[in-house]
């Protein structure tokens, strides 16, 4: 008999702000009764806009996932709690790095590092199209 791999916990981040926290429930489930990787994207591409939207200050879309991990399993009843922050502002973009922790429904106050990705968002006028990220400090 094999025994299931139980990654050790991980500590929270501090250099992070917390963006998001949802609970999946069984509609998002796959094929293995696990979360849907697509479900977790979504969720990414949610708390990943966050802080962005504070120096884009109007409309914005995703432009590039430039790298998403899956590295471990979401289940059903996970609390999840989403990081980010932010690692490039461009001219007409911004480029946050999120990091996503389950704290397990059997083992609640531990926590396990299962996604991390960077995501960029462009700044775009009402005409769709890309515009300066307007020039001013970072918001704490």
């Amino acid at each position: 008999m094999s025994a299931i791999f139980s990654p050790p916990p991980a500590a929270l981040p501090t250099d992070k702000e917390l963006v998001l926290k949802v609970i999946p429930m069984p509609a998002d489930t796959n094929g293995n009764g696990d979360i849907f990787g697509g479900w977790v994207m979504a969720q990414v591409d949610l708390a990943g806009s966050v802080l962005p939207a504070r120096y884009i200050q109007g409309r914005m879309a995703t432009v590039a996932v430039n790298e998403f991990i899956f590295k471990q399993p979401v289940r059903v009843g996970d609390i999840l709690s989403f990081f980010a922050s932010i690692t490039r502002v461009g001219n007409t973009s911004v480029t946050v790095e999120v990091e996503v922790y389950a704290e397990r429904f059997v083992s609640q106050g531990s926590y396990v590092k299962v996604t991390e990705a960077r995501l960029t968002y462009v700044a775009i006028d009402n005409q769709g199209r890309p515009r300066p990220v307007p020039k001013r400090t970072a918001p704490n």
